[in-house]
């Protein structure tokens, strides 16, 4: 059987997508190199000859997170240019929790200038582009953002999104009190 190598493209993606895994777990101070290593099946060393440093690998994971937000704002916008559109898009992302966990833990680590000012360029991206292929208000992108910081917190919390745990009735009065039902 031959065996195929990756390319450079494939084996970055790889390194990418067991950071997001590994930081969504332990955060950026409670993850190695070397566990993102592991989960890609590589060396310890190879991580750092293609991203330099822990810092590094955990931007381009954030980054992922925001690219793949992006991407899913503008399809649906596409589509439909309206914020109802853009948050059913975010909906569907609730159910890659490792992907919202991962940008709550780089909003945490964001007190580091060096990852802070990625990550608030990454958020506001994100706002940017809400307000680019909608056309709403600053008011109104407020507001949508609010809300789906709200969902991100009970996803990561388990309370909406896959596996969602048994509702307490503090999860009950607050889902009542707008049409999402996770």
């Amino acid at each position: 059987m031959t065996r195929t190598r990756l390319t450079a493209e494939e084996r970055h993606e790889q390194l990418v997508t067991a950071a997001v895994t590994a930081f969504s777990l332990g955060g950026y101070a409670g993850t190695t190199t070397d566990q993102v290593a592991r989960l890609a099946g590589v060396s310890q060393p190879y991580v750092i000859r293609i991203f330099r440093t822990k810092q590094e690998l955990f931007l381009a994971a954030v980054n992922h997170a925001g690219d793949r937000i992006e991407a899913k704002f503008r399809e649906a916008a596409a589509v439909e240019p309206t914020l109802a559109s853009l948050g059913d898009a975010y909906d569907q992302l609730l159910a890659e929790r490792e992907l919202i966990v991962l940008l709550l833990h780089g909003f945490t680590a964001a007190a580091d200038p060096a990852i802070g000012d990625p990550v608030r360029a990454c958020f506001g991206r994100l706002y940017e582009t809400v307000r680019e292929v909608t056309g709403v208000s600053s008011t109104e992108a407020r507001e949508f953002f609010s809300v789906g910081m709200l969902l991100t917190c009970l996803g990561a919390m388990h309370v909406i999104g896959p596996d969602p745990v048994p509702q307490q009735p503090w999860m009950t009065d607050l889902m009542a009190t707008w049409a999402h039902k996770g």
